[in-house]
């Protein structure tokens, strides 16, 4: 049954094709001559089959362990360099009238506060994330098509792109709603969104239709799809995830790339970000519930796994993990994270009081954006808040085609540089504003066009002097 190209989500992610690959994997995770094939092929940076990758990620030979480790470090310098892009979740509403037992937004939960910002609350909210530094956000909404409908969605989008406070304005608003129709993604596209996420939770049928026992998101294969529809409806840019602790790790790991083998083979693009995020505590869950869950080792091992099987894809880690964790996954392939988080409806302005909690999950990285930003550079990363590729129409193929192509550092590492100096005259505190400052310099040098160079150079001196929104 297995085929990639098929428009049916149960024939591109075939259960049979997966426990055929994790035997595979299994069978030959201390198979020297295969591993370094595979490994040889890697080095190439065109990618690995899942089957491939999956070898990779069951390898028990220790040496060969830490070859994988090194590759992915190189590949994520080689396709993203130093920078890391940072945005910040917006939640919208946590009305939903599903019944997923991992979420604390589930319609039986009596106890957890619903909330659902007015165009005025959001602006507000908007207004607290641009006086951060935030350019760039990801809208969260609960399934309701009475309290959060499309139109509701839309609504919220043209508000928050219409706010301009200060030096402040959200250039790129990224959505992750709920499974819809092609029609409502051609809606949002013509909203002028960036990337459509959307979290399969997990690729095993039975596993997801006993997770998601109520509601619309029931649909095992509607929610599967929603991907091609999205693309169908015109946007070129979507984010896959699942969310591990669910079901076994190896299997959800094979089922996310196939969805990616998918996309490539069906839509000649494949996903614009992968994200990897790990159940957590939140108001009525217990991730102990859950007996899938991975330990820092083997979601190390996932990050890097994945950065060599799709060399070419936006890798994110949101505040859901630890500063540790978070540094650690950084080098093996991570190219966006989250800063200065807030999970609740409305938790930017001010903090919720503990009885009104309204959070999706607890954070684990409390810090906030300007301490992110400073803790990165003094790592010698450069925290991007670019959002130019998305603004110019390099998206789907255009930005792979960029990416693969290498010319990636002669356009977002210049629009990095320019959109941190924004962030260092505008929000910085003194002491990052230091850091910053001596970190641009020295990295001006690794631009490669001596004209691009030369252009950044005025553009920084501009940006000092109160000018903004440069860009290639």
């Amino acid at each position: 049954m297995y085929n990639p190209k098929s428009n049916k989500a149960e024939e591109f992610i075939d259960d049979g094709e997966i426990l055929e690959t994790l035997e595979y994997a299994e069978k030959n995770k201390r198979n020297a001559e295969l591993i370094d094939q595979i490994l040889e092929k890697a080095k190439l940076r065109k990618g690995l089959s899942h089957r491939e990758a999956a070898v990779l990620l069951d390898c028990e030979l220790e040496d060969r362990n830490e070859e994988i480790y090194a590759l992915a470090k190189q590949i994520k310098k080689d396709f993203y360099g130093n920078r890391i892009v940072m945005f910040a979740p917006l939640y919208l509403s946590n009305y939903c009238i599903n019944s997923c037992v991992y979420c604390p937004y589930h319609i039986k939960n009596k106890h957890i506060a619903r909330k659902k910002l007015t165009q005025e609350e959001i602006r507000a909210e908007v207004i607290a994330l641009q006086d951060m530094g935030h350019k760039r956000l990801a809208l969260e909404t609960g399934e309701d098509p009475v309290n959060n409908p499309i139109e509701y969605v839309l609504e919220s989008i043209e508000t928050i792109y219409g706010i301009k406070h200060k030096n402040g304005a959200i250039r790129r608003v990224n959505v992750n709603i709920a499974a819809t129709t092609v029609e409502n993604y051609t809606r949002l596209k013509n909203a002028g969104i960036g990337t459509y996420i959307l979290f399969q939770e997990t690729y095993h049928k039975k596993s997801y239709e006993k997770l998601h026992p109520a509601g619309p998101k029931h649909d095992y294969a509607y929610h599967t799809e929603a991907m091609d529809r999205a693309m169908e409806g015109g946007i070129d840019d979507v984010g896959l995830g699942v969310l591990f602790g669910l079901e076994l790790y190896r299997y959800e790991f094979a089922g996310l790339l196939m969805h990616a083998e998918h996309l490539e083979a069906v839509h000649g693009v494949g996903p614009h970000t992968i994200s990897v995020p790990r159940i957590r505590h939140a108001d009525d869950i217990d991730p102990d519930a859950f007996d899938n869950g991975i330990d820092d080792d083997i979601f190390a091992k996932i990050v890097a796994c994945i950065r060599i099987a799709v060399p070419y894809t936006g890798m994110i880690v949101s505040t859901r993990e630890s500063k540790k964790t978070r540094e650690r996954v950084l080098q093996l392939g991570i190219s966006q994270i989250s800063g200065g988080s807030r999970t609740s409806v409305g938790g930017y302005v001010e903090e919720e009081p503990e009885e009104e909690n309204s959070a999706q999950f607890d954070v684990a990285d409390n810090r906030p954006l300007d301490e992110v930003v400073k803790w990165l550079m003094e790592q010698e990363y450069i925290p991007s808040f670019c959002t130019a590729c998305y603004r110019e129409g390099r998206t789907g193929d255009r930005f792979m085609s960029l990416c693969k192509s290498g010319q990636i550092q002669n356009c977002c590492h210049p629009n990095a540089l320019m959109t941190l100096k924004e962030y260092l005259c505008d929000y910085a505190k003194p002491d990052t504003r230091a850091i910053g400052d001596a970190l641009i310099q020295k990295e001006l040098v690794n631009i490669p066009n001596e004209k691009v160079r030369g252009i950044v150079v005025d553009n920084l001196a501009k940006i000092a002097q109160g000018s903004r929104d440069f860009r290639f």
